[in-house]
């Protein structure tokens, strides 16, 4: 069972900077001590692919953001901004993502 608090992505970008859709599963996955093919079968995705996401090889849609952020208990919002923002980057586009609810 975890313990941690979910701080909002802004509050972890000021502790660490720049944060990817990928570096984020990796240090949450971490947190818990489970390995990538345990966290794998948890979010319902390969091992394979959680590898590619984590290193940054596979980008991910706002649909597989928001499953994975279900299966993390994680706020849907901030898992698919971080998702938007990511593809922008790889676009090398110079614009930053901020969702709102609906």
């Amino acid at each position: 069972m975890t313990t941690k608090k979910w701080y909002g992505l802004e509050d972890l970008e000021k502790k660490h900077g720049p944060m990817t859709f990928g570096q984020f599963v990796k240090a949450f996955r971490e947190a818990d001590e489970i390995s990538q093919a345990d966290y794998a079968k948890k979010l319902k995705i390969t091992r394979s692919n959680l590898c590619d996401i984590e290193k940054g090889r596979r980008f991910v849609g706002p649909a597989l953001a928001a499953k994975i952020a279900k299966a993390m208990e994680v706020s849907e919002l901030a898992m698919i901004q971080l998702a938007l923002q990511d593809q922008l980057r790889k676009g090398k586009f110079p614009y930053k993502v901020e969702l709102k609810s609906a």
